[in-house]
């Protein structure tokens, strides 16, 4: 069994989810999700490797809530502007592997991240999933993780549905996402995904803005652009040229955007893992 598996039951967790793919949004934006997902398909990627791997989202997930909650007292929450109702909702919330709990003003927004990149994971595997009966079931999951996002946006008062698309993300950008809440694998472990070189921002959230300069940084060389992935974006991603450590921001994103560095900025708006550099990391725009 390939090491999906493996790393699920590594984890050191108390919640399970059966998870895989269903596909959603434009025609253009799957298809450049199936198009960066050609490498996994060729590695001979199954139908459980692709649940193992949802299965560890999932795990993630749970542990991320079951240590936040058994961390903070309900007064941060409520410091925050939580009221006992919202408290009471959030936790009804089924409760990823995490090396650390933020604090309470960072994990609720790490928890809109954290369900953002279920639901681009189960939309990007969609290409991937040969059963019809996985697939069906997995959408069963996936409207209940999009509830969970919606719910945890009306919290924190930004707009609980930015887009009338989600964004799917191919397996190597998810698990470039998650992997440093991973604290351990067992031996042998021969997981076949890498992630992608990690890249940051020194620009302050608030000012993530349409038109405004991206500040970003990786290790990784050979960046030209950036590519700004979002839902309903034709081809599904905005590339911009990549000019002294920053980026413009385009005007046409909203709610979580999913930021790359590229080694091109192709027309068709077709980001694929030969021309990724480092990512992705999220940002949220308003």
């Amino acid at each position: 069994m390939p090491s999906f598996k493996t790393l699920a039951s590594a984890a050191t967790l108390g919640l399970a989810a059966f998870a895989a793919a269903l596909p959603s949004g434009s025609y253009s934006t799957l298809r450049s999700r199936a198009l960066s997902n050609d490498l996994a398909t060729a590695a001979g990627i199954s139908d459980v490797d692709i649940l193992q791997f949802a299965l560890t989202l999932e795990f993630l997930e749970a542990e991320f809530y079951r240590t936040g909650f058994a961390k903070f007292p309900d007064s941060d929450f409520a410091a925050l502007g939580l009221t006992a109702e919202d408290l009471v909702s959030l936790k009804q919330l089924p409760a990823p592997t995490t090396s650390a709990s933020p604090p309470p003003p960072r994990w609720i927004p790490t928890a809109s991240v954290l369900e953002a990149v279920g639901i681009s994971a189960y939309l990007g595997a969609a290409p991937l999933v040969a059963a019809p009966a996985i697939l069906t079931a997995a959408g069963s999951i996936l409207t209940v993780e999009a509830r969970h996002q919606t719910l945890i946006r009306t919290l924190t008062k930004v707009a609980p549905v930015p887009n009338p698309f989600d964004t799917p993300l191919g397996t190597r950008a998810v698990f470039s996402l998650a992997a440093p809440f991973i604290t351990a694998c067992p031996d042998g472990s021969n997981l076949k995904i890498t992630p992608f070189p990690a890249m940051t921002s020194t620009t302050a959230a608030s000012a993530i803005v349409a038109d405004a300069q991206l500040a970003v940084a990786s290790t990784a060389q050979g960046a030209t652009h950036c590519a700004f992935v979002n839902g309903g974006v034709p081809g599904g991603a905005v590339f911009v040229p990549l000019t002294g450590g920053n980026c413009q921001v385009p005007q046409i994103l909203k709610g979580d955007v999913f930021v790359f560095l590229a080694s091109a900025g192709p027309a068709t708006g077709v980001l694929t893992d030969d021309i990724t550099v480092a990512g992705p990391m999220v940002v949220q725009i308003s």
